[in-house]
């Protein structure tokens, strides 16, 4: 879940505008608590609560005056208590004793940098059921005003949870817009993966007329053009195998009827190495691709592996093992190509290794839903730089050898374009150096 949303791009923007709502909040709060504690500022309301603080002490006077305690409740809209030690009077008969209320200094009126305004003297405060009250004292009496006034019920939601709720709401909408504005990547990305697989025939739906419909326009016209590159490729390479293959055949008839032996037998092995890459190519191009035909059919593994060894290795048969289980394998395959791979691998096994190194071994096996093939041999082995290239068109890890055993270096790369066109996998198994050993996993149904 968090790796999907580390991923995603709309919640990567919703945390930004998070972030950025958030400094833009702390922003704010610290310039007003700058502006207000500048001294100009903080002078000004500082004053202007100790002038109002001194006209009620003033009005008010010592001993208090009911009438002008009335006058001020009159014209503010305030409940004022007054008690000392003989007068006990409020405004409204609901103001609370002064056994309910706890005064304290408050931290907004202040000497500290962060109040708003400097400390009054002589008052301190105490809140109780959302109202506040200031407490005066002169004169042996205190002087109590209640704002709101006692009867007056504070409507509406408070600030805090109104702010909070409205700042979710708003959070929703962009991370409801956000995820609109960026729905059209899903189906761009779907778009990209059937084309990935070869699907060139596939389109992306128009999708909206903005950058993104921009960019799903122009992933379809590079896979227009990518197809039509491929296809000119595909053709021209078709073309030159197929044009090879004429001039080979007509030279290896006319080597029938040359005198000199030897010429005949140097020039005959040119002429069919020439014939064999040409053939390996044209199977290459047709495996060489995500979408290759395949002609599959249930086929005997064990069965395959016999006609194969019968029809290619029959000089060589008793230098090649075979170990496979009591009961058949069957799997779905394309039997011409499991037979070219094989061929290729058992071929490879035998080039590379002396009858004095022992037999080539060929395992058949089957492990969840996956049939196991490994061909192994007990010749040199393979260096880590030779390993690093097995696989790759047109690679020989020992030139001279190759070339005077009629190798062409696509071995490998076929067998390995077979085993994908199957869906599975070609490996090299590490053997320590005593020989080579790969291992062939396809599964046993088309998937």
């Amino acid at each position: 879940m968090i790796n999907r949303l580390s991923r995603s791009l709309s919640f990567r923007l919703l945390v930004i505008f998070i972030v950025l709502g958030g400094l833009f909040v702390l922003g704010t709060i610290e310039a007003v608590q700058r502006f207000y504690n500048s001294d100009q500022i903080r002078g000004l309301i500082s004053g202007h609560l100790s002038l109002h603080v001194s006209y009620v002490r003033e009005d008010i006077g010592v001993p208090p005056r009911i009438e002008r305690a009335i006058a001020i409740t009159e014209k503010v809209p305030v409940d004022i208590r007054i008690l000392g030690p003989d007068i006990d009077w409020a405004s409204d008969q609901a103001f609370p004793g002064l056994e309910q209320l706890v005064f304290q200094p408050s931290p907004r009126f202040s000497d500290n940098p962060g109040a708003w305004a400097d400390e009054l003297a002589g008052v301190d405060f105490a809140s109780l059921d959302n109202h506040d009250f200031l407490r005066i004292r002169q004169g042996g009496y205190q002087i109590v005003v209640s704002t709101p006034r006692i009867s007056d019920v504070p409507e509406g939601p408070a600030l805090i949870p109104l702010v909070l709720g409205l700042g979710l709401f708003f959070l929703l909408i962009a991370y409801a817009a956000v995820t609109w504005l960026f729905r059209p990547i899903r189906t761009i990305r779907s778009g990209a993966e059937h084309i990935g697989r070869g699907n060139f025939d596939f389109r992306i739906a128009n999708i909206r007329s903005d950058q993104l419909g921009d960019l799903a326009t122009d992933i379809n016209k590079m896979a227009g053009d990518v197809e039509d590159m491929l296809d000119a490729k595909r053709a021209l390479l078709l073309g030159i195998s197929h044009e090879l293959r004429t001039p080979l055949s007509r030279m290896r008839l006319a080597l029938e009827f040359l005198g000199e032996e030897d010429d005949a037998e140097g020039l005959r092995a040119e002429v069919i190495e020439m014939e064999t890459i040409v053939s390996s190519l044209l199977e290459a191009e047709r495996l060489n691709s995500r979408h290759a035909q395949l002609f599959r059919s249930e086929a005997d593994i064990g069965d395959l592996v016999a006609d194969m060894l019968e029809s290619f290795f029959s000089r060589d048969r008793d230098r090649i093992v075979v170990s496979q289980p009591d009961e058949p394998i069957v799997a779905s395959v394309d039997p011409a190509r499991i037979t070219l791979l094989l061929k290729n691998l058992v071929g490879n096994a035998l080039r590379y290794s002396k009858p004095e190194d022992g037999p080539v071994e060929l395992v058949l096996s089957s492990a969840h839903d996956e049939l196991i093939m490994t061909v192994s041999d007990h010749g040199p082995g393979l260096s880590r730089d030779q390993a690093e290239h097995i696989g790759e068109p047109f690679y020989r890890s020992d030139q001279s050898r190759t070339r005077e055993s009629g190798g062409t270096g696509l071995g490998l790369y076929l067998a390995s374009l077979a085993a994908e066109a199957h869906g599975g996998s070609l490996k090299l198994l590490d053997t320590g150096a005593q020989g080579a050993s790969f291992e062939v996993r396809i599964p046993l149904v088309d998937s």
